[in-house]
């Protein structure tokens, strides 16, 4: 009986670290490919440096050679500087299919000198229409900043070099759909939105300061790859570094209480206007937890 635990047990070891892909991809041609840009998007610096480029006849994107199914995803990301209205750089995980799930990061550009925008969404089923903005507390222009998305099958948190400034959670009792059934990828592209992305639209892309360039460094996913039809996530595999159960603690709710009051420019949760007959159903249980 002993020895029958004992190899149940050494399997699912062994299966869970087979499963469980923790990947420091300081070599970018092993983890991504670039999809398109006809060579706007190059891989440098011995595999540890991935640019994308923008000029008036076409943007740059790559996407991870993995497909996800929940996980902890970090990028360091310096995003284009100077004059960058009009340009979006999007870095996001999505399915496939036409009731895709997504998670999106989206980097709005600007006029020199004033904020960036970042745009958060969450998509389930196809369905999207959660959007946060916020603009940050430092020039994300300058240097590398850590990017992160938290995703579980209770929550998902996005974070900006460890503080989070956004967290969206399961509300599936209540009749809000989650995305936790579709595997996905990682994506990035730098595009031309100048239609809407800068004071909604009033502000287009100066093509004179083209082309336009965004840096990605140190990529990390510690995550579960899908694989067979089937994800390592379901194994409660010991190798999940704790952020297959992780939430908040007090230090980390305070954080983004401070982001939220401090540099939160929408939010659909306010936003009566766009919903007239009354806001999405996880808008109210949102407005109860910040009452408690």
């Amino acid at each position: 009986m002993a020895s029958s635990y004992c190899l149940v047990f050494l399997l699912t070891i062994i299966i869970g670290s087979l499963m469980v892909v923790i990947s420091s991809a300081n070599n970018f041609n092993q983890d991504f490919e670039i999809t398109w840009g006809e060579g706007r998007a190059k891989i440098l610096n011995n595999n540890q440096l991935l640019i994308l480029s923008l000029d008036r006849i076409s943007g740059s994107g790559f996407q991870s050679k993995n497909e996800y199914l929940f996980g902890k995803i970090d990028m360091q990301l310096k995003l284009v500087p100077g004059n960058s209205a009009g340009t979006v750089t999007a870095y996001y995980l999505s399915s496939k299919g036409s009731a895709w799930d997504e998670i999106d990061f989206e980097f709005l550009g600007n006029l020199s000198g004033d904020p960036y925008t970042v745009h958060t969404n969450v998509y389930s089923q196809g369905k999207g229409d959660r959007e946060q903005q916020f603009h940050l507390w430092f020039d994300p222009t300058i240097d590398f900043h850590t990017y992160s998305i938290l995703w579980n099958p209770q929550r998902i948190v996005f974070y900006v070099d460890g503080t989070p400034i956004r967290e969206f959670k399961n509300l599936e009792s209540i009749g809000v759909p989650f995305p936790k059934d579709k595997p996905m990828r990682l994506h990035s592209s730098l595009w031309s939105a100048d239609d809407w992305a800068t004071r909604g639209g009033l502000v287009k892309t100066d093509w004179t300061k083209a082309p336009f360039i965004a840096s990605y460094r140190n990529f990390n996913a510690n995550a579960c790859v899908w694989s067979s039809g089937t994800s390592s996530c379901t194994s409660k595999s010991p190798s999940s570094g704790g952020w297959l159960s992780q939430e908040l603690d007090l230090a980390s709710k305070q954080k983004l209480k401070w982001v939220q009051e401090k540099f939160m420019i929408y939010n659909y949760c306010r936003d009566t206007k766009r919903f007239p007959q009354g806001f999405p159903q996880e808008c109210s249980v949102l407005r109860n937890q910040k009452k408690l």
